[in-house]
């Protein structure tokens, strides 16, 4: 990803094209905020340790052939994640999707934070009781990871969801996390790299070894989030995260010890380092690509987003039906539909994140005519910034998500 193409793709050079100040934009403060909070994490571990209801079903197979159609659809997701009329009534796809199918939308944007959402259904999922959502959208870490080892996700009923397998980018298929996309299918992505100001770096960026130059001392923001965090170390060593082991995490670790001894980090940040790199208090930091088009549209043009050269981490938000879902069905059916390139297209047109969808490219440049977004290649990436793409490690159990989290906390927080 050159830092020319995603300057070229910034609002501010185009500023008739307001899709840019929604969606990727305007930052979902508590969606990169998932695993921090004691009292989340106490709660996860309260869950985790005292078990599950017994599963009932057996065959999921037979459930689903037994289920019978309905008009109705109840979907969780975020604030700002989906398409809006202009003025804000209305989604436009929700309202085609009825119109195809006759079910009947309940979209509620209770979802500010993986980790209390998560600890809100846990209790629900875990006395047997429905949530009373038939779709959640959860990112790709350990929340999701803990609905699908405590058994509390449905199974996706693959043969009603063929625009999945046509459609879907590589990126988001048989995922680490969910191996055969047995319980999730993506529904937006995006990625954390690499955001300076080159009128004080002097430089070009081009490596995460950059954010430990000695020439930025007291200039160097980093994350608080320890997965981010703790994943960008692994980069720099040139580790993968996804296969990482508790090993690779000390070694990772040291380093970062390291640069917080040197007195080269001025701060590890929430979302709150976007200000702090306008403001020029830090002159490079880990970013989330969104924030620098974000900040390009207010008029500070001289920040820059870098793909790294050891890469980038790609997170996802997945759309999952939870067990006891009154309209298992309908959720399969906007699964369906959400997967067509004309849908995604409209969508993405508006929320501007990486769309699973890349066919709906050339609905977004020659049907909707927005070539900024249909050209911008932090939502429609190449294949060759998706192969620098790197997930994240997948928690298989409660003990590997304790280690990495007292691995890499004590950074943070000392």
């Amino acid at each position: 990803m050159s830092t020319d193409d995603i300057n070229d793709a910034a609002p501010g050079n185009n500023p008739g094209n307001n899709p840019w100040l929604r969606g990727l934009t305007q930052p979902r403060l508590s969606r990169q905020g998932f695993l921090r909070g004691a009292a989340a994490i106490a709660a996860t571990a309260m869950l985790h340790q005292t078990g599950h209801a017994a599963e009932k079903v057996t065959d999921w197979n037979a459930w689903w052939a037994a289920q019978k159609p309905t008009t109705d659809f109840v979907f969780a997701n975020w604030p700002l994640y989906i398409d809006v009329t202009s003025t804000g009534a209305d989604h436009p796809s929700i309202d085609t999707f009825t119109k195809q199918t006759g079910i009947k939308v309940k979209y509620m944007e209770v979802i500010q934070n993986n980790a209390p959402f998560y600890a809100q259904i846990a209790p629900v999922l875990k006395a047997g009781q429905a949530t009373g959502y038939d779709m959640i959208v959860m990112t790709n870490h350990w929340e999701l990871t803990e609905l699908i080892l405590q058994k509390w996700l449905v199974p996706i009923w693959h043969e009603k969801v063929p625009n999945f397998a046509k459609n879907a980018s590589p990126s988001v298929v048989s995922p680490a996390y969910d191996p055969g996309n047995k319980y999730t299918m993506t529904w937006q992505s995006g990625l954390t790299g690499i955001a300076y100001n080159p009128k004080l770096t002097k430089r070009e960026i081009t490596s995460f070894e950059d954010l430990w130059d000695p020439a930025f001392a007291g200039h160097v923001g980093m994350m608080n989030d320890n997965t981010e965090l703790g994943s960008a170390a692994l980069l720099k060593l040139g580790i993968k995260p996804s296969t990482s082991t508790p090993d690779d995490w000390k070694k990772a670790a040291a380093i970062l010890q390291d640069q917080k001894s040197k007195g080269l980090v001025r701060q590890y940040y929430d979302q709150s380092y976007i200000n702090a790199l306008e403001s020029g208090d830090i002159w490079i930091t880990q970013a989330w690509s969104g924030d620098i088009y974000q900040a390009n549209s207010k008029g500070y043009k001289d920040l820059k987003f870098v793909a790294p050269k050891e890469g980038v981490m790609i997170w996802h938000d997945n759309m999952a039906i939870p067990v006891g879902a009154k309209n298992p069905l309908s959720a399969l059916e906007w699964m369906n539909y959400y997967y067509t390139p004309d849908v995604a297209g409209i969508i993405e047109d508006y929320i501007n994140y990486i769309c699973p969808v890349p066919a709906a490219k050339d609905y977004v440049l020659n049907t909707l005519q927005d070539p900024a977004v249909a050209n911008s290649p932090l939502v429609f990436p190449s294949a060759a910034v998706l192969a620098q793409a790197h997930d994240f490690f997948a928690f298989k159990s409660y003990a590997e998500f304790q280690a990495w989290n007292n691995i890499f906390n004590p950074i943070i927080q000392g």
